[in-house]
């Protein structure tokens, strides 16, 4: 019984998550507004579309929302007090079997003591720490000016993410546990010309060795452009828009995406469908956490690495998997409630999604009669259970679920409506034309429109009844268009940040 009211229940959430056209998970809690740094932005899951790439999954958590490029003088380090997460449930029961573990080092040059000018002659000369987080050009070849070095180390988590069995991955070249961030991209004249930064950060996509898997990976974590497109003033501002624009199909690319002369922060991994799959499920669910410590002291004579003392167990406070629930479907007494949680436990948010307020505005809004029909097994199919046939794995929650067994699709025939093509009145079917089953909802990839898709499937797209769905077939969009041709055909995907300065070479 549990497990039915949730499905009808969080399915319907997310669904209204769809109909909500926002910016994917940032500052969608009250509380993670005061910790940016471990605040998850998006979280991606693919089989990857790389050439020679076809038996690996591609993982990507983003975080850290809305960095504007300028961002100095300190720019967007992660956090070294933080616990950042990739959680894999690859049996079907809510649970994570395989949990990826990102811990940050930021370390001060000259031992702690930063970079140093003398100022001043003779007697009257003093050494002084610099302000700035570089003093000069900077190349994977030569660090010596930059002030803040970045360098992170991951864990695999077989069984509970606590209490399981916690290996190191290592970098395949050497064996290292440790491994170089490339700094952010601070401008042409510390970081050179777009090219050159983006040859400089690809540096940093190392090989590795994921223990008790015979065929390396890949990870990279470092800035990159601000992947999610959403038309983000007006949605928020009850949806101001005109009612012709976001029915009307050829509007999709009216709107310049807004964020896009931002930059996030991206933990990107590239694991063998080998290493991730158990027994013959071919399913999996994914998402991303980030956790802090319980307690927090500030320290009343603060140093650059002890600013504050952290201590207690870890405590959860971002949550994201499926993307826009906890932004638009969970009601604000809640929303941190649910990035504290686990989605072995969201029935406990069933009521938000039971009796969903956004379609209910759209149709206030706009005329666009909302579905009628309550509980919405729709959604919970297409967001909590996973389709059958497609990528049901047997669990109630809300994770984005992949099922590794269907092929990727090139980068150049992506639908960027995904596998929501392969639908014709509320019926799956593969051979229809554009159908794409390698898109969200299963899994999702960086070009899957999910506003767009969200949007018609919280109107009813996946229903067959026009009585209970009069607004079906409507082309709901948000006039910001998201496809494959804004991102890279290669790991990690996401393309070259924005410059903080002179990134048009002037």
């Amino acid at each position: 019984m549990r497990a039915k009211k949730l499905a009808a229940v969080l399915t319907v959430a997310t669904t209204l998550g769809a109909s909500g056209a926002m910016a994917s998970s940032h500052r969608e809690a009250p509380f993670i507004t005061k910790s940016p740094k471990v605040d998850a932005t998006d979280f991606y899951m693919f089989r990857s579309y790389e050439a020679d790439r076809a038996d690996f999954v591609t993982l990507i958590a983003n975080y850290i929302p809305f960095q504007e490029p300028y961002g100095g003088p300190n720019f967007f380090t992660l956090d070294s007090e933080a616990l950042y997460e990739i959680h894999i449930d690859n049996n079907g029961n809510g649970e994570e079997d395989l949990t990826f573990q990102f811990r940050f080092t930021n370390t001060l040059a000259n031992a702690n003591n930063g970079a140093t000018l003398t100022i001043g002659t003779g007697a009257q000369a003093k050494t002084v720490a610099v302000p700035l987080f570089n003093v000069g050009p900077i190349t994977t070849a030569d660090q010596s000016s930059l002030n803040v070095q970045e360098s992170f180390t991951l864990k695999v988590v077989r069984g509970d993410r606590r209490t399981g069995t916690a290996k190191d991955v290592t970098n395949a070249a050497g064996g290292s546990p440790t491994f170089r961030k490339p700094t952010d991209y601070i401008g042409t004249k510390s970081l050179g010309l777009p090219a050159a930064y983006e040859a400089y950060a690809k540096e940093h996509i190392y090989s590795v060795n994921i223990p008790d898997c015979a065929t390396p990976g890949k990870v990279f974590v470092g800035q990159r452009k601000e992947s999610f497109a959403v038309n983000l003033g007006p949605v928020f501002d009850l949806v101001n828009a005109p009612g012709a624009t976001i029915t009307n199909a050829a509007n999709r690319n009216a709107v310049t995406n807004p964020l896009a002369g931002n930059n996030i922060t991206t933990l990107a991994l590239e694991v063998p469908i080998a290493c991730l799959k158990a027994g013959t499920q071919d399913v999996i669910g994914g998402w991303t956490t980030a956790s802090v410590r319980q307690a927090r002291a500030i320290n009343p004579s603060p140093t650059f690495a002890k600013p504050s003392r952290e201590g207690g167990a870890w405590q959860q406070v971002s949550r994201l998997g499926m993307p826009l629930v906890n932004e638009i479907v969970i009601g604000l007494p809640d929303k941190d409630k649910f990035n504290a949680s686990e989605p072995k436990d969201d029935a406990q948010f069933a009521t938000y999604v039971t009796n969903p307020t956004l379609p209910a505005l759209l149709e206030t809004l706009f005329g666009t009669k909302a579905p009628t029909v309550f509980p919405r097994t729709d959604l919970v199919t297409a967001f909590l259970t996973g389709v059958t046939g497609v990528n049901a794995n047997g669990s109630t929650a809300e994770m984005q679920r992949l099922n590794m067994a269907l092929p990727a699709t090139a980068k150049a025939t992506q639908n960027n409506l995904g596998a929501a093509g392969c639908f014709k009145d509320g019926k799956l079917d593969t051979t229809l034309t554009g159908c794409d089953p390698a898109g969200f909802p299963n899994g999702r990839r960086p070009g899957d429109d999910v506003v767009d898709i969200e949007l018609r499937v919280a109107m009813g797209y996946l229903l067959a009844d026009d009585t209970q769905a009069p607004s079906r077939n409507t082309a709901f969009h948000d006039a910001v268009l998201q496809d494959a041709s804004q991102f890279d055909a290669t790991f990690p995907y996401l393309r070259t940040p924005n410059a903080g300065a002179n990134g048009d070479g002037t």
